[in-house]
């Protein structure tokens, strides 16, 4: 059974002068099924650059990574792997693609 792996993907999916969500410190870009049951969820800081991700054959809303909220499901919360804050998320109309990946939410950590 595969369990939660955290990777850092860095200039694989960035591109070029593309910035996303605006006035906000991260994106979710929407799932990849790599095959198997295995999901791939990726977090972009606003310039694209990859910071975070979630791999994973298991629900990602039990996972620790994100929370989510009720029907209909978006993340409603990110929290970083590599320090720990917490940061809330919600979908924006001006959040972006990087690459290919569209991104689903964005989040941000008003000090709270």
């Amino acid at each position: 059974m595969l369990t939660i792996q955290h990777i850092l993907l860095a200039p694989l999916f960035a591109t070029a002068a593309v910035a996303i969500c605006p006035g906000f410190n991260y994106g979710i870009g929407n799932v990849q099924r790599l095959g198997n049951g295995i999901n791939r969820w990726t977090v972009y800081d606003d310039s694209c650059n990859v910071v975070d991700g979630l791999l994973t054959n298991e629900n990602p809303c039990t996972e620790g990574m994100f929370g989510c909220s009720p029907p209909p499901i978006i993340f409603n919360r990110y929290t970083n792997t590599f320090t720990g804050l917490i940061y809330a998320c919600s979908t924006d109309p001006a959040s972006g693609v990087c690459g290919g990946d569209i991104i689903s939410v964005c989040c941000r950590n008003d000090g709270n």
